[in-house]
């Protein structure tokens, strides 16, 4: 495993880290502890040192599943939260100082630890982004010793620019793959001139980067790759990076044939993420171990040639880029 300094935070984290949307199980069955404390000790016995969870995922299930990892491990693990989501209406106007201080107790009682390394604002409305006195809370939670450091997940480019403005932002977490390019070309060079740390999210675009997926494939009425493909339920960038999953299918067809010798693109996807220097780390999901593994399996491959960055920046700019660049 190597190790990337997460911007200003100081933490030196693991490239490969792991997001825990769906670490208690696939998407739509009811929250498994055992699957989620398997998937997580792997995770730390193979070298990840980061986990990013949120007090939404699993109903709080989540997070609990992490303390628990952190508080039984004699390892280092930095542990990442979000607060935000649980509002509702999910709007500007909801997003109070006082609630948000509630949302960073709560998480801290959920994981039964004392501080948390990093609170990240989960995906707010990008008026929030315009309000000083939201940004403001958070250095008095630092000064109360409840965060260490001050985050965002971001939906937009633009939320991110906007979020570097603040001097307490440490990190910013977005979506960042083969499917997903702008963020490269103004924001990655904007953090790190603020020394602000990047956590790609959605790196499989939601699976469909795995290569593994058909016309055929089908996914059960819970699965947010199912109800939200118009973004019904939340952003639909979230879902298959935005990518209409027809058009999707045909591009991964052409990936496919830039690497004929890798049956499984997952870990290509990765390492294509890895070779972006200002990113800190990628954070793919798992909700098995083998998931898990095959997500590792990026840390062993070599670096992409000139050759391969440049034919995968032109499947996307012949079947992607027209139809989501200028949506996030």
């Amino acid at each position: 495993m190597q190790y990337r300094k997460l911007g200003k935070t100081g933490f030196n984290v693991s490239e490969i880290s792991l997001g825990t949307w769906q670490v208690g199980g696939k998407w739509g069955d009811p929250f498994s502890h055992d699957t989620a404390d398997a998937i997580l000790n792997s995770a730390v016995d193979a070298g990840i040192n980061f986990i990013d969870t949120a007090d939404v995922y699993g109903d709080g299930e989540s997070e609990k599943a992490v303390g628990r990892l952190v508080r039984s491990r004699s390892e280092r693990v930095y542990v990442a939260t979000k607060c935000g989501r649980q509002l509702q209406p999910h709007t500007n106007e909801a997003y109070q100082p006082a609630a948000l201080r509630q949302f960073v107790e709560n998480s801290l009682r959920n994981m039964q630890l004392d501080t948390l390394d990093l609170i990240q604002l989960h995906c707010p409305p990008t008026e929030v982004f315009y309000r000083p006195e939201i940004f403001e809370l958070f250095d008095r939670l630092k000064e109360e010793g409840k965060i260490l450091n001050l985050g965002v997940s971001v939906e937009k480019v633009e939320e991110g620019l906007k979020a570097l403005t603040f001097p307490n932002v440490t990190t910013i977490q977005l979506i960042f793959n083969m499917f997903r390019q702008r963020p490269a070309e103004l924001l990655f060079q904007e953090a790190k001139r603020h020394d602000v740390g990047l956590i790609v999210r959605v790196p499989l675009a939601s699976g469909l980067l795995t290569g593994k997926f058909s016309p055929q494939t089908t996914f059960s009425p819970d699965d947010h790759r199912q109800f939200n493909r118009d973004g019904a339920a939340f952003d639909k960038g979230e879902t298959f990076s935005g990518v209409d999953y027809e058009t999707g299918l045909a591009a991964v067809e052409e990936l496919k044939q830039i690497f004929p010798d890798q049956p499984n693109l997952a870990p290509l996807a990765l390492r294509w993420v890895l070779m972006f220097e200002e990113v800190s780390c990628v954070i793919p999901g798992a909700s098995r171990t083998e998931q898990l593994h095959s997500n590792l399996q990026a840390a062993e491959l070599p670096a992409f040639t000139p050759e391969q960055m440049q034919a995968v920046k032109s499947v996307y700019e012949q079947h992607i880029k027209p139809l989501v660049h200028y949506s996030w």
